[in-house]
């Protein structure tokens, strides 16, 4: 069966109340044993909390926002499991948060105020509660959130249409109350280094079909998704002891950034900062495509967007599948802490 065709059942599921649906069927023997292995990792095992990176970014621009006539700062949330917290690097300044939210401010020439909820070893269940977090102040409700979840769902076996149904109602709730959403979907689990084959093949298999499930649900619920898989694949399976962190799983600060650079183009867009083309690039292999496909291709891709386009077609949604040009980010220091 397809990719499309198999993400387009487990999100039907997650939509409509189904929970059996699995991603490799005959191989769920072989999912439990990659789950094994990367239980063997050092992660969990007196690690250090990752650094608390809320605050205020782009002081360049503070003083002017200080101004009656000016904008008031952009208002930033991070979601998400280990890899939104930023586990693995020592310094705030180095979390995918703090790099998004300085390469934020650039593109906007305002300030961002970032609020950052994930939880390391998060599941996608428990979105429910950190959305819950984010709402908890009516004064400050985000202009946009990111999402990075998914790792956790694969390693610890969570139903993917169960996944998939916690993701898509975060991604509602988030958007009706006004916010702008951008997800980055589930990781390649197959980079980690010590999974050797067969189990290497399994392990990226199920990462990149649940990715391709998160894509559709989210896209439906009016958010945009980035895949992070293929583009972190090749890139640490070249340079794994540059990319990783100690742990041999989490990404270092160099990994981060290569994310961060990837989620920008995606995260200025969709609050109206990025310049966009009247038409797809053709050049880019950008296209509209029934939504599932789109998803199927994102995952095999990284840094590819995908969001919502036509409503309807021959084969249900539609969907822009876009590849922005990944921007670099210089890192950043917050200016101020945001009162909690």
């Amino acid at each position: 069966m397809s990719r499309a065709r198999v993400a387009r059942r487990i999100a039907a599921g997650a939509a409509y109340g189904g929970g059996g649906i699995g991603l490799l069927g005959a191989a769920t023997v072989g999912v439990v044993l990659a789950e094994v292995q990367l239980a063997k990792r050092t992660v969990g095992n007196g690690h250090v909390d990752p650094p608390r990176a809320d605050g205020r970014y782009g002081g360049a621009f503070a003083a002017e926002a200080a101004r009656p006539t000016h904008a008031e700062p952009v208002r930033f949330a991070m979601l998400g499991d280990s890899t939104a917290a930023g586990q693995g690097v020592h310094r705030a300044r180095q979390t995918p948060a703090a790099l998004l939210a300085s390469g934020l401010a650039a593109v906007a020439e305002r300030p961002v105020d970032l609020r950052n909820v994930a939880l390391p070893g998060a599941q996608s269940d428990d979105l429910d509660r950190q959305v819950t977090l984010i709402l908890s102040d009516p004064s400050w409700v985000p202009d946009v959130c990111v999402i990075m979840i998914g790792a956790n769902d694969v390693t610890h076996r969570m139903p993917p249409t169960r996944s998939v149904r916690h993701l898509s109602s975060a991604v509602r709730r988030l958007r009706t109350a006004g916010s702008e959403v951008v997800v980055g979907t589930c990781p390649d689990l197959g980079t980690v280094e010590n999974v050797y084959q067969p189990l290497r093949w399994l392990a990226r298999r199920v990462s990149r079909q649940l990715a391709a499930a998160q894509t559709i649900g989210v896209v439906e619920q009016g958010g945009r998704t980035v895949s992070l898989g293929d583009l972190l694949g090749p890139e640490f399976a070249a340079h794994p002891r540059e990319l990783f962190g100690p742990d041999r799983y989490h990404p270092s600060a160099e990994g981060y950034a290569t994310a961060a650079m990837a989620v920008l183009p995606t995260l200025c867009a969709a609050l109206g900062l990025w310049p966009e083309e009247d038409r797809p690039d053709v050049s880019r292999r950008e296209g509209f495509l029934p939504v599932a496909r789109a998803a199927a291709q994102a995952a095999s891709e990284g840094g590819t967007e995908v969001t919502a386009a036509m409503p309807t077609g021959p084969r249900g949604p539609w969907a822009l599948l876009k590849r922005r040009r990944r921007r670099r980010i210089h890192t950043p220091s917050p200016t101020s802490p945001l009162p909690h």
